[in-house]
């Protein structure tokens, strides 16, 4: 019988893992991996839209727009399909192995080899495992693959199948709220979350961002100078609340003791690598799940 979570300590869960999981959109390691398919890396779009799509398939721009919804769609068509003419969906997951592996063993090197992961890799999976994936397409797929055997992969891939899990989660919220995705980062900049440069490579016009502002504006979620009213904050935070609610799941299944346990566990790794400096300083780590 699954236990009950406070939604802090999803929250918690979702902050402590998040870091294990984007290593593989920034660290050097992975960069090297993703040129040596052939993708240019002056831009980290290339290979970003490669390592989250793979597990899909050679999707398409509809299908990724879809599954990752703040992003512009004219963004994404100029990386997709492209990306798998470069190199195919098992190339590319392939090499995101070999990426988290070295950007691991590079970054927390005494944490790979030790007790500690191991029973944290346990513990991600078991929680991962529990993780419904119904409706939740990036979860699924990424669900679907096959689990590595070395701990310190196998507790990346867990988070990551925990990661697109609270992800599709968010979507559904956002889309119970009525948020279109161009919305969605508005009124996620408008609460003060983030600073709106933070989310210009999600590639909407300036155009699109200021109708977006107008139709929020409209639905009393924005004021005139752009900022959120009471009832757009209020909105946000049902949002957040939903969210949270929809990635309980798998925390349920693992308990309160074996969530606490796992957060300690990984949590001094987790400030490593975000303290590594392979992370952009403006970014929405550790903010929530967001696409």
């Amino acid at each position: 019988m699954s236990e009950m979570v406070p939604p802090a300590l999803v929250r918690q869960m979702w902050q402590v893992l998040e870091p294990v999981h984007a290593a593989i959109y920034f660290a050097p390691q992975a960069d090297e991996e993703a040129a040596a398919l052939g993708y240019d890396t002056g831009s980290r779009w290339s290979s970003y839209f490669a390592w989250r799509s793979a597990p899909l398939g050679a999707a398409g721009p509809e299908l990724v727009a879809a599954t990752y919804y703040s992003f512009s769609p004219a963004m994404i068509r100029t990386y997709v399909p492209a990306i798998w003419e470069t190199a195919t969906p098992d190339k590319v997951l392939a090499a995101r192995l070999r990426a988290v592996d070295r950007t691991l063993r590079a970054l927390l090197p005494d944490f790979v080899d030790s007790p500690e992961l191991a029973e944290a890799a346990v513990l991600a999976r078991r929680a991962a495992q529990a993780a419904v994936t119904a409706g939740r397409p990036l979860a699924a797929a990424n669900a679907d693959l096959p689990w590595p055997d070395e701990p310190h992969v196998a507790l990346w891939h867990a988070a990551s199948v925990l990661r697109e899990h609270r992800g599709d989660g968010h979507l559904a919220a956002l889309l119970t709220a009525g948020l279109d995705p161009c919305e969605a980062l508005v009124s996620f900049a408008a609460v003060g979350a983030a600073p709106v440069e933070v989310f210009a490579s999600r590639g909407w016009t300036v155009g699109e961002w200021r109708a977006a502002q107008q139709r929020l504006t409209a639905r009393g979620w924005l004021d005139a100078e752009g900022q959120a009213t009471d009832a757009g904050q209020a909105g946000r935070a049902e949002v957040e609340r939903i969210t949270d609610e929809l990635a309980a799941g798998p925390w349920r299944a693992l308990g309160p003791a074996g969530a606490g346990r796992l957060a300690q566990l990984v949590g001094p790794a987790a400030v490593t690598l975000a303290r590594s400096g392979i992370f952009p300083r403006q970014s929405t780590l550790g903010l929530g799940a967001r696409r």
